[in-house]
């Protein structure tokens, strides 16, 4: 079976060159016909499991397409011969083709083809990449921030953030957050301000900044709803123990379910927080037992002997 796909791949490679070649009565290549070919053939070679020869003829395709001014195709093949790459495990290889894709779609007019591609590239590189996953999330944000697609660009943003804060890179993290709550307050989703709010204020407080962090809880004051919620009374209680260095109080807070329950990057982001100097809130002195009757209480260390020095 994969023999014979192979051979079904390579006629129809050989058709395409043919369809290529120029002669004294046909002056210019048939680059539609030839890109039909090559896209035939990748699809036979596919089938055969044979990746790298399936990419080739993607890639061939690609450049038949573009000769021919037909873009959207040529993005597709682009795009096509990326996923080829994916299953051969080339995957920041496969990433570079399927961006190019998506510049290509740009180019076309299709942004939400072009957006598309770049969060599938993103969802590849994930695990690999993280940091060029969060610049292709980024990007696909844009993308739909312009064509005014907001819910679409704030759920890419989220992602951008939660890999941000995995690895512990709270400065940008603090800046995208900021720009998912600004838009889900442009599309009045006041309670998600709320879940925004939180996750700033542990980012902010993991950046060792009280200041920024406070900030955040005043700003948000003006959200409609957020003065008088259980987010903002918890914020609260989670500020002043920071504050206060009363880890006891920091911890309470932080393994509520409201905290317990948010995207698992900053639930672990509340479970890990530290007040400064990471001292736990110390209890109170017992207070000192009474003596029984009839027996003087020892006398404590700190208590001086009036007659420690002698009568004289």
């Amino acid at each position: 079976m994969a023999a014979q796909k192979i051979n079904e791949g390579l006629e129809h490679l050989a058709k395409a060159e043919k369809y290529l070649k120029t002669g004294f009565l046909k002056w210019k290549p048939d680059y539609d016909s030839a890109a039909s070919e090559y896209g035939k053939a990748a699809v036979a070679f596919k089938n055969a499991k044979q990746f790298e020869q399936a990419k080739d003829a993607c890639l061939r395709e690609a450049v038949a397409h573009e000769n021919n001014r037909a873009l959207f195709h040529a993005a597709k093949a682009y795009e096509q011969a990326g996923m080829m790459l994916k299953e051969m495990q080339k995957l920041p290889e496969a990433v570079q083709l399927i961006e190019k894709a998506s510049m290509m779609y740009l180019e076309n007019g299709t942004p939400d083809t072009a957006a598309m591609a770049l969060e599938r590239a993103g969802k590849l590189i994930e695990n690999v990449d993280p940091e060029k996953a969060v610049q292709l999330y980024q990007q696909t944000a844009n993308v739909f921030e312009n064509e005014e697609r907001l819910r679409q660009a704030v759920e890419l943003l989220g992602k951008a953030s939660r890999l941000l804060v995995r690895g512990r890179r709270f400065d940008e993290a603090a800046l995208s957050i900021q720009k998912e709550k600004n838009i889900y307050k442009e599309i009045e989703n006041y309670p998600t301000c709320y879940k925004k709010t939180i996750a700033q204020v542990l980012v902010h407080l993991h950046r060792n900044d009280y200041v920024a962090a406070e900030r955040c809880v005043r700003e948000s004051y003006s959200i409609p709803g957020f003065n008088g919620s259980e987010d903002c009374t918890a914020l609260e209680q989670l500020l002043e123990g920071y504050d206060q260095q009363d880890q006891d109080q920091v911890a309470e807070v932080c393994n509520s379910p409201l905290f317990k329950y948010m995207d698992n990057d900053y639930a672990k982001l509340g479970l890990s927080l530290l007040v400064p100097g990471g001292g736990v809130k110390k209890k109170a002195a017992a207070p000192p037992q009474a003596a029984p009757e009839g027996h003087a209480a020892p006398a404590t260390e700190d208590e001086e002997d009036e007659y420690a020095g002698g009568l004289c």
